[in-house]
């Protein structure tokens, strides 16, 4: 009689949270007119009860954009261990060091200052001879689906093997009195910008020669898709004191060169390296170097919406499961592995959600973070994520800190949010919300499901 009596309660109350989320719901997100020409997913789930409090078409398909990143992340906790393989490398006799790269996108990255694998080469700058294997495994520098034209910004650098430098150009315009002070040529021109890799110094210093009277700097850098060639468009606005445009490693050594010119790694032409590819080469035999807590990556990656990083991880993954990089392979691999049990079988094509080819369901992203619960402590998810007011979630959540922690998702058109609530009464909700095709700002589509999922925490 007991059991009964719970368990009618506890049905009553399931069914009242149902009905209020429906409410909100209907009086909050399909009421706003910015939502009415959108195609809108919504799954809501208790994992205490392991029940869905709320579905709106949470079985559909939907570009996730930067959601998929939840799957790249559970995927790299699985499967990186505590820290980065930074470098796998072998001594053969005392002329030749044998590499094979990793993936690691923190080689030489601005945001990690520890640089283990710049230390290695730099204590073995005697070696005359290097042999890089595998240096491109075949990794396309684009991924499925992408933009094309979107390669001359920061968000779509090129995937490698061996990436260094975020695989981005770094330009810093140089204040008036440093420029006065390194003319050149002639009184016509002078050098306005650095640039980082130090390794094009020279090279962006008389390519880019801009003359005294543009001292406004308006004016924007194009670079020839396949080559790292600049040239100077003029435009109304004044350059920003710092911006980005991806390197294109379309010369498969230039990786290597970089890692060398930095590191002042002394090598002999002509038998610098030699690029074999062999993606069954054993692991075995190789020496391990680690860069980073895996951790550290991930949080930036999922804080700041990293799409390099994100890219860079599922190859990592690939290289750690297979011995060898292939983005098709791994997504192939996990989806009949670790994934294999989803509501709803995804289309899966890149790490990071640029592509537009990626189609995954609300009930697929609620799955992948309950079993992220599962599977790891949630000291280490909620440090991963961010929260209220934090990452991409800035000036959002702001009085529910510790309350939310999610990834947002932005594409042209459609945004998503996918992740953890806790509501008033102490219970954690997992939910993910899809929007394609709106045709408003993304700020107003993201306000709305703010308004939403306060109103979700605060009165249940």
């Amino acid at each position: 009689m007991c059991l009964l009596l719970i368990s009618s309660l506890w049905l009553m109350t399931s069914c009242s949270i149902n009905k209020q989320i429906s409410k909100e719901a209907k009086q909050i997100i399909f009421s706003d007119s910015n939502f009415l020409p959108a195609h809108v997913g919504i799954s809501i789930y208790d994992p205490a009860t392991n029940q869905y409090l709320y579905n709106y078409q949470g079985d559909k398909y939907f570009v996730p954009a930067s959601n998929m990143k939840l799957f790249t992340c559970y995927a790299a906790m699985k499967h990186l261990g505590d820290s980065l393989v930074g470098l796998r490398y072998q001594m053969l006799g005392d002329t030749l060091l044998k590499i094979l790269p990793s993936a690691d996108p923190t080689l030489l990255h601005p945001d990690f200052k520890n640089q283990p694998v710049l230390r290695f080469f730099q204590y073995n700058t005697q070696k005359p001879q290097v042999l890089v294997w595998n240096t491109n495994q075949g990794v396309e520098p684009l991924g499925n689906g992408w933009t094309w034209n979107d390669y001359l910004e920061d968000y779509a650098a090129e995937r490698s093997s061996l990436p260094v430098y975020g695989n981005l150009f770094r330009f810093t315009v140089l204040p008036i009195s440093k420029r006065t002070e390194e003319k050149y040529l002639n009184k016509s021109f002078y050098r306005v910008l650095d640039i980082t890799p130090k390794f094009y110094d020279t090279y962006i210093n008389y390519s880019l020669q801009v003359d005294e009277k543009n001292a406004d700097l308006k004016f924007k850098i194009i670079r020839a898709k396949d080559e790292n060639e600049f040239r100077i468009k003029p435009v109304k606005t004044s350059l920003p004191q710092e911006f980005y445009i991806p390197i294109s490693f379309s010369f498969p050594g230039l990786a290597f060169d970089l890692l060398a010119d930095t590191a002042k790694f002394k090598y002999q032409q002509p038998s610098v390296y030699s690029i074999i590819y062999d993606k069954h080469w054993n692991l075995a035999n190789l020496k391990t170097i680690h860069s980073q807590p895996t951790d550290s990556l991930l949080k930036i990656m999922m804080h700041r919406s990293d799409n390099f990083f994100a890219e860079q991880s599922l190859l990592m993954v690939s290289n750690e499961t297979f011995g060898y990089m292939s983005d098709t392979k791994i997504v192939d691999s996990l989806l009949q592995t670790d994934f294999k049990s989803l509501p709803q079988k995804p289309k899966w094509v890149d790490g990071s959600g640029l592509s537009r080819y990626n189609l995954i369901t609300p009930q697929d992203f609620v799955w992948v973070l309950t079993h992220m619960k599962s599977d790891f402590k949630w000291e280490r998810i909620s440090t991963i994520l961010p929260t209220g007011n934090e990452g991409t979630l800035a000036g959002y959540y702001k009085n529910h800190v510790g309350k939310i922690y999610a990834k947002t998702g932005t594409l042209s058109n459609n945004v998503s949010l996918s992740g953890y609530i806790t509501t008033q009464k102490g219970k954690q909700l997992i939910f993910s919300i899809l929007v394609n095709n709106h045709q408003t700002s993304a700020s107003n589509i993201r306000r709305t499901m703010e308004k939403f999922l306060v109103e979700v925490m605060d009165e249940n």
